[in-house]
């Protein structure tokens, strides 16, 4: 299926090629623009790589262990997004074709590859009212709303993988008020199915339910940088945005909310309330950033059991995280940004021990995020002991 999709890709470029000569937007604003001859619709292709290289070590009780080294397309994705019939009715559909994109396939996914990460259309129906329909990422912790193409390290934190909610299928109503030039509110409500993304075989538990509040006391980022990693706009004057997110999951069936793996018991899935609560801030000034994330999930009854009360093996991955990361960006485009992530899960449901870890890297921005090389190395403890030695190195290229 892959297969076919870029030789029809290429098919179509080299067809437009014979028939005419195309001049494309300038680098990293895509690679083909293209507008009706009525102004009825509008589409913009664009597409983007990332390539990395890791290497660990792992802690054997007295040392570390041999070396042992991965390289990998890490990312490798197509996306379009435009209006149709008015500019007021956007849309994005974004999809993922490296192996790492398109993993996850199962039964409850008609056993298919997750080639399609986005498939939204955006209304402004009313002034400052937006309607959402699709599959899009819900409006969770900050670090995973910021696109992978515009991260301040190689890849989002431990936090992240713990206790995001990702993408799920849904309707979601957004909406901001603008206070005055230098204070802005923006909210988010959110009714979506509750079992993450391309999921074909319906829902299985409840709904699930996301609200989000933002506002920024000092005005608007410069490009939208309140969700872009690193300071390159190199803000002239301070720029803040706290927000928080609550969502409830009724009768989820999945160990991390709308994600992880689901809880089979003998009676089809095990059911349980599920909340999580996401607070973060980031702060900007003349290339220096920091952003903060705290985050709790907690749930009804964590112990996944069957219908006579045994326990299954299953629980909810409940617990706390605190992602801390600051960087400084000169003007020659280097940036050295320093992480801090713990994980505090509740030892007595889930077993496991505080996990720290502390990241150290080091990027250069060639034509900002859109060309650009990265690199890190990150030390992690288990309940205080050393466990694994990290080194990343990744190239990203985003046309």
């Amino acid at each position: 299926m892959k297969l076919k999709l870029i030789t029809a890709l290429l098919l179509i470029l080299s067809f437009s090629a014979f028939s005419q000569e195309i001049e494309g937007p300038r680098f990293g604003k895509g690679i083909l623009n293209i507008v009706g001859k009525d102004s009825t619709w509008s589409m913009n292709m664009a597409a983007r790589m990332q390539f990395l290289s890791t290497t660990s070590w792992d802690y054997d009780g007295d040392q570390y262990g041999k070396a042992e080294s991965n390289f990998l397309v890490r990312r490798a994705r197509l996306k379009f997004s435009g209006f149709a019939y008015t500019p007021k009715l956007e849309y994005k559909l974004e999809l993922g074709l490296s192996n790492r994109d398109i993993a996850g396939s199962s039964p409850f996914t008609s056993d298919s590859p997750n080639y399609i990460l986005d498939a939204v259309v955006m209304w402004n129906f009313y002034e400052n009212f937006e309607l959402w329909v699709g599959q899009t990422k819900l409006p969770g912790n900050r670090e995973r709303v910021v696109s992978s193409a515009n991260l301040q390290f190689v890849d989002r934190s431990l936090l992240n993988s713990r206790f995001n909610i990702d993408r799920d299928l849904g309707l979601q109503l957004r909406h901001h008020t603008d206070f005055s030039e230098s204070f802005i509110m923006r909210e988010m409500i959110v009714v979506s199915q509750g079992e993450g993304r391309n999921v074909t075989t319906g829902n299985l538990g409840g709904h699930q339910y996301t609200g989000r509040l933002e506002i920024l006391p000092l005005g608007n980022f410069s490009g939208k940088g309140d969700y872009v990693g690193g300071d390159l706009q190199r803000e002239e004057t301070p720029k803040l945005a706290l927000g928080a997110t609550y969502d409830f999951n009724h009768n989820a069936v999945k160990n991390r909310s709308n994600q992880g793996s689901y809880m089979a018991n003998d009676e089809g899935f095990y059911e349980t309330n599920i909340s999580t609560l996401f607070v973060d801030a980031m702060f900007k000034y003349r290339g220096f950033s920091l952003m903060a994330e705290y985050s709790n999930r907690d749930a009804e009854d964590a112990l996944a059991k069957n219908s006579d009360g045994t326990l299954t093996g299953d629980v909810v991955q409940v617990g706390n995280g605190l992602n801390l990361q600051a960087g400084y960006v000169f003007k020659s485009n280097w940036e050295v940004a320093g992480r801090y992530t713990t994980i505090d899960l509740d030892q007595n449901i889930t077993g496991k021990d505080v996990e720290n870890q502390y990241t150290l890297g080091l990027s250069k921005y060639i034509v900002g995020h859109k060309l650009k090389v990265q690199t890190d190395i990150s030390y992690t403890t288990i309940g205080g002991e050393n466990d694994n030695l990290m080194y990343r190195l990744q190239m990203d290229i985003h046309f």
